[in-house]
């Protein structure tokens, strides 16, 4: 299944795709706006460009896990792309995904903000992803 990670920003849309089972999530492009109004139709586009199947889009709580104005706007960006776009859309967590991008960026010596929004969307796909295949796979003996 082919999928969509998108870091929802104000001006920039960070996006990245899964497409093959044990390939890591990679960043795929950013999305520059002049007014979000277009974030919806410019996300669409995308789904459909990549004839994608699923969208996870970047849910951005505070660190106490309550949810802000940032995180109500995503779930409204979520619920209008599931319906224009005609995909599952899926809220993820997106706490320190932004952090952990620059922490990479920052060892393996890249500076600037060129392209984190994608990898940051890269980082929230793939805490989806994994987060899927490790449901239920718990041992049958708690001691391995």
């Amino acid at each position: 299944m082919k999928r969509l990670g998108v870091d929802l920003g104000a001006k920039r849309i960070g996006v990245a795709v899964h497409s093959e089972e044990g390939v890591p999530a990679r960043p795929l492009e950013t999305v520059t706006l002049s007014e979000p109004n277009q974030a919806v139709n410019a996300i669409t586009a995308v789904v459909r460009r990549e004839a994608a199947e699923e969208v996870v889009v970047g849910l951005p709580l505070n660190m106490d896990g309550s949810e802000g104005m940032k995180a109500r706007a995503a779930r409204s960006f979520a619920a209008l792309l599931g319906r224009k776009a005609k995909v599952p859309v899926i809220l993820w967590d997106e706490r320190l995904s932004t952090v952990q991008a620059q922490r990479a960026r920052t060892a393996s010596g890249r500076k600037g903000r060129e392209g984190i929004d994608a990898e940051v969307a890269a980082i929230l796909l793939q805490a989806y992803l994994d987060s899927k295949a490790g449901a239920g796979a718990w041992p049958d003996d708690p001691d391995q």
